[in-house]
């Protein structure tokens, strides 16, 4: 048999325990075709030589932000500012090479007030900066952003009879007047003055930032909402990917997650949607799963509560130094289970983003609810990063089957000012890792991004130490995981939650040939951050290579079949 594609002279990290190890792996029409023995006799049409590397299932980012981070790419990094006056300067920089667009954007991300002794920018210092510019600044937790009054007037924040949107806040003073700080679902008074982004840029925005993951070996992504609401970018996003897949500048397979703001009220038969004949979803009737294996449909993203750095997330308990702040639901719980029921019953799965114990209360008893009255829909139902979870909420989420998202990837950046918010009492409680496996709870690995970084191997080191960068030991070490667990949680558990672990998370004849090359064996390495990336793989092809020779574009006549490197 003539194969596409031999990688040989590699140890092969399968995560299958009928074959955990192999040396060497076949290809065919992006496929796993056979290891090691299964390839005597094959040829090729390319051999890639790996030179002893370690080669493990491409990595799955299950809940990022894609088009965000993209989009953010041409912004000013204003998170490399330490204290207000270096963000300023920034700002001021910005203007000048805007001297000859008046009225443009200035778009800035990744702020984070930790940065700034815990402040925030003065809304008069930035209206002396940037005059006639409307100001679009996005904090590194998403939650919050600021802006200066030029665009509050563009958002009509200022007429007679403004109410906050639901959900969300406009952020005032003492005398009542705005800060430039907009909360949660008020930041689409901002949005709704930029979007829709076209699709030709979303597109860029896509090309850009999956080339980038390539070079950190994700192979699989989940957009975690996309098409309304205030994370999403277009009425019509799913095109952009679809686009980006088309004209070869999509660089890793995407799951995307529809807003549960993008979906409508549906009426079919009398018998459709268990019985009811109406629920809430697409036109046409498309759900979860519909797709091809480099774009398809997700579950629904739900927004719930806020986030931990911005005490918007809804917890039982007051903040430490937030008194009587306990942050919030971004609607009325009855909303919710309404909404959530009726796109249940349409057919879609959902994912509840819950980062408070309080709103994680809500979440479980929602899904539990929809899976008992209507059963299991075709992608497992997920809790979005259960950042703050109680002792207590552990058996119920395992029992219903339920797969959480925690970023381990958030330890070392944000740990010590998630530690800092909740006190020493509920320390433990913070983006759980050894428990939730011990409890039998499916956790997939995630960054968030841009809210944390997208490298893998970091956070692969994090779940494992579970250290800040003070030194703190989250949670203590008792939560840590295994290196094979920390590495299950980027791949094969990934692959569960996300409903895909027929085709990836794993390596075996059939499945897709998805790979991350790597300089060493993160089973074994001291500090599996340290490891590089040498290559990554997407259906056998190359999206990222920095490996030392060794590919050949010659057939050979036979398939090297030398056991795997030890």
């Amino acid at each position: 048999m003539k194969l596409d594609v031999i990688l040989h002279g590699g140890n092969f990290l399968t995560l299958d325990e009928g074959r955990p190890g192999a040396g060497s792996v076949g290809v065919l029409n992006g496929r796993i075709a056979g290891f090691d023995e299964e390839l005597e006799g094959c040829t090729a049409e390319r051999t890639i030589a790996l030179g002893g590397a370690t080669v493990v299932p491409g990595f799955i980012d299950a809940h990022c932000h894609t088009t965000w981070w993209g989009l953010g790419l041409g912004a000013v990094d204003v998170g490399q500012a330490r204290g207000l006056d270096e963000l300023y300067t920034l700002l001021e920089a910005e203007v000048r090479r805007l001297a000859d667009s008046p009225g443009a954007w200035i778009n800035g991300t990744g702020f984070n007030h930790k940065h700034h002794g815990g402040a925030f920018p003065d809304i008069d210092r930035l209206d002396r900066i940037t005059g006639d510019h409307p100001l679009y600044l996005r904090h590194v937790s998403g939650h919050l952003s600021i802006t200066n009054t030029v665009t509050l007037q563009l958002a009509g924040v200022f007429k007679p009879g403004f109410v906050d949107p639901t959900g969300g806040v406009v952020c005032r003073g003492e005398d009542g007047s705005p800060t430039g700080i907009v909360e949660e679902a008020a930041q689409q008074l901002l949005q709704q003055l930029l979007l829709p982004y076209p699709v030709t840029r979303i597109v860029d925005a896509l090309d850009a930032a999956t080339a980038r993951y390539a070079a950190v070996g994700i192979t699989s992504f989940t957009e975690a909402g996309v098409g309304g609401g205030w994370i999403g970018h277009s009425p019509v996003e799913v095109a952009a990917y679809q686009r980006a897949a088309g004209t070869g500048r999509l660089h890793a397979r995407a799951q995307l997650m529809p807003a549960l703001d993008s979906l409508h009220p549906l009426q079919g038969h009398e018998e459709d949607m268990h019985g009811t004949g109406i629920g809430r979803g697409l036109d046409l009737g498309a759900v979860a799963g519909f797709g091809d294996d480099w774009v398809s449909l997700g579950p629904v993203k739900v927004f719930m509560d806020g986030s931990l750095l911005g005490a918007t997330a809804a917890v039982t308990e007051d903040y430490c130094g937030h008194p009587h702040n306990t942050g919030y639901l971004l609607d009325d719980p009855a909303v919710y289970r309404e909404r959530v029921d009726a796109a249940y019953r349409a057919g879609w799965p959902i994912a509840l983003h819950a980062i408070g114990d309080a709103a994680i209360d809500l979440a479980t008893e929602i899904i539990i609810s929809c899976q008992d009255r209507y059963g299991r829909n075709a992608l497992p139902n997920r809790i979005e990063h259960f950042g703050i979870a109680r002792p207590d909420q552990l058996a119920a989420v395992a029992a219903a089957g339920i797969a959480v998202t925690p970023q381990a990837a958030f330890i070392g950046p944000l740990g010590d000012q998630f530690a800092a918010m909740v006190g020493p009492e509920r320390e433990g409680w913070l983006y759980r890792g050894r428990s939730l496996v011990d409890a039998g709870i499916l956790v997939a690995g995630s960054s968030d991004l841009p809210v944390a970084d997208n490298n893998v191997l970091r956070a692969l080191q994090s779940s494992v130490d579970r250290k800040t960068e003070k030194g703190k030991i989250l949670g203590g070490a008792a939560e840590g995981l295994t290196a094979e667990e920390a590495l299950r949680t980027y791949t094969e558990w990934a692959a569960q939650a996300t409903g895909t672990l027929r085709d990836k998370g794993t390596l075996s004849r059939g499945k897709l040939a998805d790979f991350a090359v790597l300089s060493g064996s993160p089973l074994v390495a001291p500090d599996i951050s340290s490891l590089k990336v040498l290559a990554t793989l997407v259906g056998g092809e190359f999206t990222y290579n920095r490996l030392d020779g060794g590919l050949s574009t010659d057939a050979v006549s036979a398939a090297p079949t030398t056991g795997a490197t030890r």
